[in-house]
C-alpha cells in the first residue's frame, strides 16, 4: 500500500509543550538591545527587569495591588517559593490530576511533611471534585494540566470570602486562558511555556493576602536563600521591582521583553487567547473527522487550548500491551520529527501513551492545519508496520 505524502508542511514545526515555539517572526536580532556584560543591578539592568515586570502586568491584566517578581528556577522555583514560605499556617487542600500537580503533593506530604494536608486526585483526562472546598484551607492546584490537557474551566469553586490562600501554578495557562485574579493569591508561570521565552526564569505574582501571609507567618522549617521573600518580618519589595534574588540572564530577559512587546502589539490578552483557541479548534476539527484519535480529556469544557493531549483509540492499537502502545505512538512522533514536520509531540513521560501538541498563542493556526494531514500520514505508516506479518 502506498501512503501519499502530504503536499504542505508546517512553516514552523515547533509544537513542543516547553520550551515552546518562539513568537512569529522571531530572529536573534530581537536580542540586540540586551544589557550584556553589565551588572543586573546596574541602572540599565534594573530598568530592563522592571520593564519585563511592567509589561507582564499590562499584558496579563494583573491588578495594580498585586506584586510581580522574577524568580529563579522557572515555574518550579516559583511554586516552591510559595509552598515553602506560606504553607503550614492553615490546613491545605492539594488538587492533582497530572504529573506536576502530583509533584506538588509529594513536596507537601514528603518534604514539608504537613499532617493536615488533604489530597483530591483524579486520573489523567479528568478533574478531581472541586466542590465543597473548605474556605479556611489553603488550596494548591494547576490551572492547566500541561501533561494531561485538562484545565479548570473557571475559578467559581474558589470562595470569594476565603481565609485560606489559593496558590495556582498557571505555567501553561498564562497568556492563553483568562485567570480570575480576585480568586487567586499566588500565581506562577515560566517564560518558556507562556510566550516561547527562554528557560530557567519564573514569575511569581502575589495578592495582598499572600503578602500578608508572608509578613505574619514564619514556617517552622529553614527557608533557602533563593526562596526568601521577607526580611525582619517585612516583604522585600525590591524583589518585585526588578531586584532579583539571584543573577538572571539578561539575554533571556530581553527575549521575554521581546515576546511581551509582540503580545502587546497584536492586541494583548484577548488576541493571545483567540490565537490559542483557534489553534486548539483546528485540532478539534481534525479529531472530529478522524476515527483513530481522540482527546485525553473527555469533557470538552475541560480541554486545554495550549497543551492539547490526544490518545489513539484504534482498537488495533488499544488492545496492545501498554509498552507496545507507547512504542506505536512514539513511532508516529519520531516519523514526524524525521520529516522535520513536528518536533517533540510525544506525550509526557509520566502520562498515558499519546500525542501532545502545543497550541499556544505563538503558534500559527496555518501550521496546526498543515500538521494534521501529516499526523494521518504518520499514523498510517505506523499502522501498516503494525499489521505486517511477523
Amino acid at each position: 500500500m502506498t501512503i501519499a505524502t502530504p503536499a504542505v508542511r508546517p512553516l514552523v514545526p515547533h509544537f513542543s509543550s516547553g520550551p515552546c515555539a518562539k513568537r512569529p517572526g522571531w530572529t536573534p536580532q530581537a536580542l540586540e538591545r540586551a544589557v550584556l556584560g553589565r551588572s543586573h543591578r546596574s541602572k540599565a539592568g534594573k530598568a530592563k527587569l522592571k520593564r519585563a515586570i511592567d509589561l507582564t502586568r499590562e499584558v496579563l491584566q494583573v491588578p495594580a495591588a498585586y506584586r510581580i517578581g522574577i524568580v529563579p528556577a522557572s515555574d518550579t522555583g516559583a511554586v516552591e517559593m510559595a509552598l515553602w514560605s506560606m504553607l503550614g499556617a492553615r490546613p491545605v487542600t492539594m488538587l492533582a490530576w497530572e504529573s506536576f500537580g502530583a509533584g506538588w503533593v509529594n513536596d507537601v506530604a514528603k518534604e514539608l511533611q504537613l499532617k493536615d494536608a488533604t489530597v483530591r486526585r483524579a486520573p489523567y483526562g479528568a478533574l478531581p471534585d472541586l466542590s465543597g472546598l473548605d474556605p479556611g484551607h489553603d488550596v494548591v492546584f494547576t490551572w492547566n494540566g500541561t501533561t494531561s490537557g485538562v484545565r479548570v474551566p473557571n475559578a467559581h469553586w474558589i470562595a470569594a470570602a476565603r481565609t485560606g490562600l489559593a496558590i495556582c501554578d498557571a505555567t501553561s495557562a498564562a497568556f492563553a486562558q483568562m485567570l480570575d485574579w480576585p480568586k487567586l493569591d499566588v500565581v506562577t508561570f515560566s517564560w518558556q511555556k507562556a510566550l516561547g521565552g527562554e528557560a530557567a526564569h519564573g514569575m511569581l505574582i502575589l495578592s495582598p493576602r499572600a503578602v500578608a501571609r508572608l509578613e505574619s507567618y514564619t514556617p517552622p522549617w529553614p527557608i533557602p536563600k533563593i526562596f526568601r521573600m521577607t526580611k525582619a518580618g517585612k516583604l522585600i519589595e525590591g524583589v518585585f521591582a526588578g531586584e532579583t534574588i539571584n543573577t538572571p540572564s539578561m539575554l533571556c530577559v530581553e527575549d521575554y521583553i521581546d515576546a511581551l512587546e509582540w503580545a502587546k502589539s497584536i492586541g494583548g490578552l484577548p488576541v493571545l487567547r483567540a490565537r490559542a483557541d483557534g489553534n486548539a479548534r483546528a485540532i478539534a476539527d481534525w479529531v472530529a473527522r478522524t476515527p483513530w484519535i481522540d482527546f485525553l480529556a473527555a469533557d470538552p469544557a475541560l480541554r486545554s487550548n495550549t497543551s492539547v493531549c490526544l490518545k489513539v483509540v484504534d482498537p488495533a492499537v488499544t488492545r496492545l500491551a501498554a509498552d507496545a502502545q507507547a512504542a506505536f505512538v512514539k513511532g508516529i512522533a519520531a516519523a514526524l520529527e524525521q520529516e522535520g514536520v513536528a518536533y517533540d509531540i510525544d506525550a509526557y513521560r509520566d502520562a498515558p501513551p499519546g500525542l501532545r501538541i502545543w497550541c499556544g498563542s505563538t503558534v500559527e493556526t496555518r501550521d496546526v492545519e498543515a500538521l494534521t494531514p501529516w499526523l494521518d500520514w504518520a499514523y498510517a505508516k505506523a499502522k501498516e508496520k503494525l499489521l505486517q506479518p511477523a
